[in-house]
């Protein structure tokens, strides 16, 4: 069966292919849907196959800014990019990325970058499931309150409004966002990106997996506008991420390039996919991914622990990570078909 595995020749591992293969094309249509570069799911994928956790973070970095850019391109074309807002946030992100990406060279160094990464994504995961969950909860409780007084809730209201907090203060310069219909103090998205630009460099997720949560619940941005425009944002803060670590010698191209290829496709379907798909449908599927994220991740991190439980997990993880990705890519793409086909009987209704 060696045919079925591929040497790094940066890395110097040998690494099995047709996971790189599954990992391109699903996550290309989980980050053109969810509006992240889908390295949330990359790094650990990666380190998962057998990728040194700085290589797992360098490759995924520079394999997402080249998908995110296909991604950005076609929710444009939709009305989904808030290119202000994006630009905005980029003065936070590159400064935040650098810092990060300086705190995992140290951390190699010193041999503990696997273990503190590995952490610092359960808790983030945890943290993102748990916000994802109670929104959706305090939604429903929400509509049902005014199906019961007979009124509507406004389709574009969250259940968490944490934002509306943030944007009674009033810091100048004071910003109007016309894409995501919101009006606030410039330094909001700034300290945004900032934090998340910071978490991009440590994790290589390319600051999506909390930043969309993030135009949502702390900015005020409807959810497909976020989506939009965190593919604009982590396609500039992916461009910078992959000449920075490829600078640092953690970029293994010929992976990249083999994810890029499959992934150039599945965001095609990922973006296209939201169309018909909005709201709340979009935030249950991401929770539902987050919370399989976190089991793999626990699943790599407990033989550290327990070495003679390494094989069992070692194995259990590949196949959840894998499953995971094919699973919520397939279930996406059905959507789109679905949902394209009662678009063009629609259509051939009313012509008729």
């Amino acid at each position: 069966m060696d045919w079925l595995y591929v040497l790094m020749p940066i890395a110097g591992v040998k690494i099995f292919w047709p996971g790189l293969i599954i990992l391109g094309v699903g996550v290309g249509v989980i980050g053109g849907f969810f509006g992240m570069g889908g390295a949330w799911m990359v790094t650990p994928g990666l380190n998962i196959l057998g990728f040194p956790m700085a290589f797992a973070i360098g490759t995924d970095i520079a394999h997402m800014a080249g998908k995110s850019l296909i991604s950005t391109m076609r929710h444009g074309k939709f009305g989904n990019v808030d290119y202000k807002l994006g630009l905005i946030m980029l003065v936070g992100t590159v400064v935040g990325f650098e810092v990060g990406a300086q705190m995992i060279m140290w951390l190699e160094r010193i041999g503990q970058v696997g273990p503190v990464v590995r952490w610092m994504y359960l808790v983030l995961l945890a943290l993102i499931a748990w916000m994802v969950f109670a929104d959706v909860a305090k939604r429903r409780r929400k509509e049902k309150e005014a199906l019961a007084a007979g009124k509507e809730v406004d389709k574009l209201a969250t259940g968490i409004e944490w934002h509306k907090t943030l944007h009674k203060i009033k810091i100048p310069p004071m910003v109007t966002f016309k894409q995501a219909g919101i009006t606030c103090s410039a330094w909001l998205p700034i300290l945004v990106s900032f934090f998340t630009g910071w978490l991009a460099g440590i994790l290589g997720i390319g600051g999506g997996l909390i930043r969309m949560p993030a135009l949502i619940y702390l900015v005020g941005c409807p959810t497909h506008v976020a989506v939009g425009t965190d593919l604009f944002e982590v396609m500039i803060s992916g461009l910078y991420g992959a000449a920075s670590y490829t600078y640092k010698g953690r970029t293994e191209l010929v992976a990249a390039i083999i994810m890029l290829v499959g992934a150039a496709i599945g965001a095609q379907v990922g973006s296209v996919a939201t169309k018909y798909i909005k709201g709340y449908g979009i935030r249950i599927a991401f929770g539902l991914a987050v919370v399989g994220c976190f089991i793999s991740v626990l699943l790599k991190l407990i033989p550290t622990y327990y070495p003679p439980l390494y094989t069992i997990c070692d194995v259990s993880a590949t196949i959840l990570i894998l499953g995971l990705v094919a699973a919520m890519s397939a279930y996406i793409t059905v959507k789109m078909v679905q949902g394209a086909a009662r678009e063009v009987a629609m259509k051939k209704g009313k012509a008729a």
